[in-house]
């Protein structure tokens, strides 16, 4: 069975999605590797933009709780949290001052230490509404899906 799936449009498709919903890889990972699985672009770019979307909207209501729960019950992981909210607070600084422009460009340019699950957290602990984080994290993925993709499609041509 898992060789079908392996084999299997689905199973190349889930793999893409799960790769892009992860914090480090996302869609900067996730849409070259749906590419190099030979699924067409347009089920990469789905697969990896869905993928990369679902956890912005529990980040956003969930983490601040999560580190909460983490500080009360782990405190050895007090200074792990304590880290991750001050570089979240660093970049909320250039959100605060361009406002939903800043959290789309945020999300936007695909390099390490942006994207959606930092995004997210500086939309969650900037206390963003819902409404307004969630489609400029979106616009900024769709921005971050066309840069990946002309990056993707020049290096296959260069090779």
């Amino acid at each position: 069975m898992l060789e079908w799936l392996a084999k299997s449009t689905v199973g190349k498709m889930l793999a893409t999605f799960f790769l892009s919903m992860l914090p480090v890889t996302e869609l900067r990972l996730g849409l070259p590797f749906g590419v190099a699985l030979e699924l067409e672009y347009w089920q990469a770019l789905v697969a990896s933009v869905l993928g990369n979307l679902v956890p912005a909207p529990l980040i956003i209501l969930f983490i601040r709780q999560v580190f909460e729960w983490l500080r009360q019950r782990h405190p050895r992981m007090d200074a792990w949290v304590t880290r991750m909210e001050d570089k979240a607070h660093l970049k909320g600084k250039k959100v605060e001052r361009y406002g939903t422009l800043g959290l789309i460009l945020l999300v936007a340019i695909p390099l390490p230490g942006t994207g959606v699950w930092t995004g997210s957290l500086v939309a969650a602990l900037l206390k963003l509404p819902m409404g307004k984080a969630l489609p400029a994290i979106t616009i900024g993925v769709l921005i971050a899906a066309a840069i990946m993709s002309a990056v993707t499609f020049g290096v296959i041509h260069l090779l």
